[in-house]
């Protein structure tokens, strides 16, 4: 198995079992799934909804269980995962960008929501702090923004550890081996995350000033952040 040159043409590729293959590679992915709605206030009641790398729509999926009637903007660069979404969401008002974040012309007061699932670790540092600006930007007032992700850099000292335990997890679910290896090579080109303080930092100093903890397992992590 042998890694893509682009981000897009990788995911295009990883498009094929895309959830089966989650649930095997990221611990608690399910459960940090499904944060994305129960955690959110009982009188929110978004009509505008972003989701910021929506690979196949396993988020927005997990959201229009409550917000059937609610606007979706659905932002990848992957035209495959855009396809399988398609397909999945033919019944609903969602619109479709085939697009990177830095490409994304985030509209002022928007959205209510705007949901990210494991895609922001694709961006640095630098550019995170551009993002997280843009949200903070582009949500109406008392609009949240849902966030879970892997939240430690690679040059943290508790990294080598993470790594190990990460190992064991993926190899009990794909024994042979061969889907670590890919996975690291992945992680290795493309995944640049970053420490869970740092970002709390980065939220605060955006302006988000109430943000909640919602799961924290080791470095797999779930927020949310209220724009006031």
């Amino acid at each position: 198995m042998k890694i893509k040159d682009t981000i897009a043409e990788e995911f295009s590729e990883f498009s094929k079992n895309y959830t089966d293959d989650m649930i095997g590679c990221v611990p608690y992915y399910l459960k940090l799934m499904s944060c994305f709605t129960k955690a959110l206030p009982k009188e929110f009641k978004p009509t505008h909804i972003l989701d910021l790398g929506c690979g196949n729509g396993n988020v927005t999926s997990q959201v229009l269980q409550s917000f059937t009637a609610a606007n979706y903007t659905l932002l990848d660069a992957s035209q495959e995962m855009l396809r399988l979404c398609k397909k999945r969401f033919k019944n609903y008002s969602v619109e479709y960008v085939e697009s990177y974040f830095n490409n994304f012309d985030f509209k002022e007061k928007k959205y209510d929501l705007i949901v990210a699932g494991f895609s922001l670790h694709h961006c640095n540092s630098k550019e995170k702090k551009k993002l997280f600006q843009e949200i903070h930007k582009s949500l109406k007032k008392d609009g949240i923004f849902s966030y879970t992700d892997l939240m430690i850099s690679k040059d943290n000292s508790e990294h080598p550890t993470l790594l190990k335990e990460w190992k064991v997890f993926v190899d009990s679910n794909f024994p042979n081996g061969e889907k670590w290896n890919w996975l690291q090579e992945h992680y290795n080109e493309f995944d640049k995350p970053d420490n869970f303080n740092d970002q709390i930092e980065w939220l605060k100093n955006t302006g988000f000033n109430t943000i909640e903890i919602t799961m924290k397992e080791g470095y797999w992590t779930h927020l949310q952040a209220v724009k006031s």
